[in-house]
């Protein structure tokens, strides 16, 4: 798919929202300002959620609670953590074993503990304000 800018990338987020089920996982891959966040503030506005989102590069996850699904969207930015030891400290296990949706930027920083099956989105910036998204299930 292809996105040329920020209102398009959001659509395809809100496209993307009408599949996503509790337990699911989304790894999101791409370099900085490729579209990652507004990928997920799209799934967010498609999901019911009024808030726009932020990146939580510095708080690392953010919690959107799906209030008639009785579940949450965690948005978590792997971005500033660096190894294995500093993602599990931030309780990824118990947050993987939830009933909830988990969004990660810089998901290849997860490695092993990326779960088999999860959904991996892929944005790739392929001009000045083009990007091409890709999603593998």
């Amino acid at each position: 798919m292809n996105a040329g800018s920020p209102s398009e990338t959001r659509l395809l987020g809100r496209q993307f929202s009408s599949g996503i089920r509790p337990g699911d996982v989304v790894a999101l891959y791409g370099g900085l300002g490729a579209g990652k966040t507004t990928f997920v503030q799209g799934m967010l506005q498609g999901l019911g959620i009024s808030d726009n989102a932020t990146s939580p590069s510095f708080v690392i996850m953010n919690e959107y609670p799906l209030k008639e699904k009785g579940i949450s969207l965690y948005h978590l930015d792997l971005y500033r953590l660096d190894t294995i030891d500093d993602i599990t400290d931030i309780g990824i296990e118990d947050i993987l074993n939830k009933n909830s949706i988990l969004v990660i930027e810089w998901a290849e920083k997860m490695g092993d503990l990326l779960p088999e099956g999860c959904v991996k989105i892929y944005f790739e910036m392929t001009g000045e304000s083009q990007r091409e998204i890709r999603i593998e299930k």
